[in-house]
């Protein structure tokens, strides 16, 4: 099926966030850098962290590990430029990391607005794989071409605490910590001995066909191959069935809406996290789609 990226582009200037449409616009090769960095850059606080609703269900002002994996993600995107905004992430994060080397869900809020409650209730004393996963992770992308943050040692305290937790799981993870443990792993597979074994460990707990429902999500909401493994020919892909993710990028492509964008299966809490989500989502559709060869740019 043939993306209409013009449709994509009306449905983000008419729905989508500045920073999704100066992403999407960087993609199709229409704005620079510079552009995208001066978008997230609205999202930042003093202290060097992430918040205001980066991430669209947190709209809380405060920093949050949340916060911290969007911003890490514009970071990947605008490669090979580098910003120091990144190594002063990292600096926040280090700030705020628990003493295992890990990152509590989220951080306390002063006003929990149209945040969803997971966010807004989070005991911001425990650890979790999930929220350590997601940022180390993403700022693994980044230090592939920041030697600011591959050298940063938040980024050594995560990565450890990551590699412990996940070899240290005997019980299925839920399914959203599990897709973000498997792209950690999958991220850091060339460069850490022990992320190989660890992700054919997690393997068990992978559906080889990527479908792995979500517990205490909407009904029928399940995680799909393409959460897991998002590149063809990586190494999460080989946790699933052959075939499974060009499927998958079929099915992807087809869900381009009647409007230009794209759609989430999941709850939103908020109108304005409803229309910033799937301006999120038709970047992050349009960007998958082009890593896999099928969109010519």
């Amino acid at each position: 099926m043939t993306i209409d990226l013009s449709r994509a582009a009306a449905f983000l200037a008419g729905h989508g966030r500045v920073l999704d449409r100066r992403r999407f616009e960087l993609m199709v090769g229409r704005a620079d850098s510079g552009a995208v960095l001066a978008a997230v850059d609205g999202y930042r606080n003093a202290d060097g962290g992430y918040g205001w609703g980066l991430e669209p269900d947190l709209r809380a002002a405060e920093s949050q590990p949340g916060g911290a994996l969007h911003a890490f993600e514009v970071f990947a995107e605008v490669a090979p430029v580098s910003t120091p905004r990144a190594a002063e992430l990292c600096d926040w994060l280090d700030s705020v990391t628990l003493p295992d080397g890990g990152l509590p869900f989220a951080l306390p809020v002063a006003d929990a607005t149209a945040c969803a409650p997971f966010w807004a209730q989070a005991d911001p004393t425990v650890s979790t794989l999930q929220s350590t996963a997601f940022a180390a992770g993403a700022a693994h992308r980044v230090a592939a071409h920041d030697p600011a943050v591959a050298g940063h040692p938040w980024l050594a305290r995560a990565t450890r605490y990551c590699l412990d937790a996940i070899a240290g799981l005997r019980t299925q993870p839920h399914a959203i910590a599990l897709a973000f443990a498997v792209r950690f792993l999958d991220t850091i597979h060339g460069s850490h001995p022990e992320a190989a074994d660890l992700l054919t460990r997690l393997g068990k707990f992978v559906p080889d066909s990527g479908f792995a429902p979500v517990e205490g999500g909407i009904e029928g909401e399940t995680l799909r191959a393409l959460d897991f493994a998002p590149v063809p020919g990586s190494p999460a892909s080989t946790l699933l069935r052959p075939g499974v993710i060009e499927a998958e990028l079929d099915r992807l492509a087809e869900r381009q809406q009647d409007d230009g964008g794209w759609t989430v299966d999941f709850a939103s809490f908020s109108p304005a996290a409803g229309l910033e989500w799937r301006g999120y989502a038709t970047g992050q559709a349009v960007s998958t789609l082009r890593r896999a060869g099928r969109l010519p740019i």
